[in-house]
């Protein structure tokens, strides 16, 4: 064990990893603080602070690469109550988010040191300080071994996020969904809480160590994955307590956006998975059908609602509940492939999950900095009042292509590779014992490739309606590009979903050291055996090959370009676009954000509660609007706010504001404590 006590720190030159990751934190830390010695000064924090902490991501990123094949290290820190100090291990699960979260921070940080204003609503210190403990505590949340360290954490990230969330406070819409946020978060940290208590199986040991030691019976150890899903799935934003997610994710400036669901989600399958899949020694296979059925319902109601939304931030929210529920039901289908003993292709599964994380880190990070360089240049969220901005925005609008592409699934980036890898684990499973399950899974796999499909649908909405066109309004044609900082961070964003995507059999290799500690086996041997083709199960039942795919491709375009420099030398025609014989059409004619939504709209018109605001003969401007709300927020969330409502005010009639009637109370509470006590 590394005993870090400050009077027995080791040799600088035989410090193990999991200290300098400490030191990391530290300088994390360090940031925040000087942030608040700083707090009105801008250029200090955003040419200064920001890009600094963005270097500490990079140094992270460059730690737990190298800490992924590693033997697992422990440590003590004397900095929680005197009797329960803070555990902390680093191993390979730990690690791999480690590295995922460095290297969308980095990003992020860079993107941020361009993008905050003086005028965010909140000073930049102070700014800067909320921001980077928000990234030091997603770090201790995955170093934590113990269950208070982790509640300390888990508690100082979902605070920190809040006051992110919450920057622009002077606006009600924004307080409104903190509170919303903040309200969900802490149901959340009370299921982790209680699944700790039953993990510790009363032995008075809350540490990860001595719950990995405990023989739950089957009933217990359900009842402690349940608490685990509700809790976890909380922070995660899955059916049906992903309400937060669509109202935090718009009020948040954009890098906390990018932050929140690029890496914050992804503690939450982190938690999932070192509860499930390392603390708990069972594997029920009706855990992983449960968690299958959960994840189907949110990425197929994520997209669906994603594809119907106006504003761009919105939209992006819906596409994180997507992916989240791919990210579930990849745990899912592990799980059920671990609880009847198939181990390689859970380790399959478990790939998949684990490549889906850090591409969803890196393309949905990516477009939600997009969009904040489009809102600092339009002023605009309204996907109706955009278009057209690629002439004007060449940085944002290309590298926002690649992120497009990587959510849409397209080859030869990383959003293809991990749905990729999910469908094989689906369709080349061998037969399960349950005839149910064996016949139900090419079901499942039909409704992720319809999931996938639509998800290629909304973004070529997203990115067509904001980029390709005509501006829809005149102040369009004057919106400024990215600056520099803005564009270093969507640049190495951009970066990593090609990276991805074309290097998946050498990003397959580092993610084996996390499916052999989970699931005791690995698909490390099998892909290093195909050289530059990914077969993941065998070279006869399928295999990509991404750099033979990326050559295709440009073979293509530059067989087009030579064509078109042959018959016709080069020359460029230009003419306005047809409009079925009409002549006087306008920028406004485009199709809109509501008219590409309409037939998704149309059909799943269930999911929605519609509510269409028809124009009169008698409105001098007439409009059609159509607002679109979610039945989850009717069934469930107004009834308990309309209960807490009764409820205070039933409470509110005991403030009568006469001392005698307190001094009852305090006589009755007293004699009530006397009766239960003897």
């Amino acid at each position: 064990m590394t005993d870090l006590l400050p009077t027995s720190l080791t040799p600088m030159a035989h410090w193990v990893v999991l200290d300098w990751v400490l030191l990391v934190v530290a300088a994390w830390l360090l940031i925040a603080v000087a942030g608040v010695l700083a707090l009105r000064r801008f250029d200090v924090v955003s040419r200064v602070l920001f890009p600094a902490g963005g270097g500490i991501g990079l140094v992270l990123f460059g730690l737990a690469l190298g800490a992924l094949s590693g033997s697992p290290e422990v440590a003590i820190l004397p900095v929680g109550l005197p009797s329960l100090p803070f555990h902390l291990r680093l191993d390979s699960l730990g690690a791999y988010f480690l590295m995922v979260i460095g290297a969308a921070s980095a990003g992020i940080s860079a993107f941020a040191a361009g993008y905050f204003r003086k005028g965010e609503g909140t000073p930049p210190g102070l700014l800067c300080l909320e921001y980077h403990v928000f990234v030091a505590s997603m770090v201790g949340v995955v170093l934590a071994d113990d269950a208070y360290c982790f509640m300390v954490m888990w508690e100082t990230m979902a605070l920190s996020s809040f006051f992110l969330v919450t920057a622009n406070h002077r606006i009600a819409e924004v307080r409104r969904a903190g509170f919303l946020y903040i309200t969900m978060a802490h149901i959340g940290a009370i299921a982790i809480l209680l699944c700790f208590g039953v993990l510790q199986a009363n032995s008075g040991d809350y540490t990860f160590a001595n719950m990995r030691l405990q023989q739950l019976n089957p009933f217990w150890a359900s009842v402690a994955f349940l608490l685990a899903v509700v809790g976890f799935g909380a922070k995660a934003g899955v059916l049906p307590l992903h309400v937060w997610l669509p109202e935090a994710h718009p009020a948040a400036p954009s890098p906390v956006s990018a932050l929140m669901s690029g890496v914050m989600l992804n503690t939450a399958i982190y938690g999932i998975l070192r509860v499930s899949l390392d603390l708990l020694h069972l594997r029920l296979w009706w855990w992983g059908a449960l968690l299958l059925a959960i994840g189907l319902a949110t990425a197929l109601f994520g997209v669906v609602f994603s594809a119907v939304q106006t504003d761009m931030k919105r939209l992006l929210a819906y596409s994180s509940i997507e992916n989240m529920g791919l990210l579930f039901v990849g745990i899912g289908l592990t799980l059920l492939f671990a609880g009847y003993a198939m181990h390689p292709m859970a380790a399959l599964a478990l790939t998949a999950t684990l490549y889906h994380v850090a591409s969803h880190a890196c393309f949905k990070s990516l477009l939600f900095l997009g969009t904040g360089s489009v809102l600092h240049a339009t002023k605009e969220r309204n996907l109706g009042k955009l278009g057209g901005l690629i002439r004007t925005m060449p940085w944002t609008g290309w590298l926002c292509l690649l992120g497009v592409l990587a959510s849409a699934g397209l080859p030869p980036l990383g959003g293809f590779v991990s749905e990729w890898l999910l469908l094989q684990s689906f369709l080349f499973a061998p037969g399960l014992p349950t005839p149910l399950l064996t016949m139900l899974i090419p079901v499942v796999a039909a409704v992720i490739a319809l999931v996938a499909a639509l998800a290629g649908y909304t973004m070529v909405k997203f990115f067509g309606v904001i980029f390709l066109g005509q501006p829809r309004e005149e102040r369009l044609a004057h919106a400024r590009d990215a600056g520099t900082w803005e564009r270093v961070g969507m640049s190495w964003l951009a970066l990593g979903c090609v990276a991805l995507g074309l290097l998946p059999s050498q990003f397959i290799q580092l993610i084996d050291p996390v499916t052999q500690q989970l699931v005791q086996a690995g698909l490390g041997e099998r892909v290093a055996q195909g050289g530059w083709l990914l077969a993941p199960n065998s070279m006869e039942q399928a295999s990509y090959g991404p750099i033979i795919f990326l050559l295709g491709i440009l073979g293509c375009f530059g067989l087009a370009w030579l064509m078109v420099r042959r018959f016709y030398h080069g020359r460029t025609r230009r003419g306005p676009a047809w409009a079925c014989g009409f002549p006087w059409g306008t920028a406004r004619m485009q199709d809109t954000a509501e008219g590409f939504g309409q037939p998704i709209r149309q059909i799943f018109e269930p999911f929605f509660v519609l509510r269409r605001d028809l124009p009169t003969p008698f409105d001098t401007q007439p409009r059609y609007h159509v607002t679109i709300d979610d039945h989850f927020w009717r069934w469930i969330y107004l009834p308990i706010i309309d209960l807490a409502n009764t409820i205070a005010r039933l409470m509110g009639k005991m403030q009568q504001g006469r001392i005698s009637v307190y001094l009852m109370y305090s006589f009755v509470t007293l004699v009530a404590t006397l009766l239960a006590v003897m």
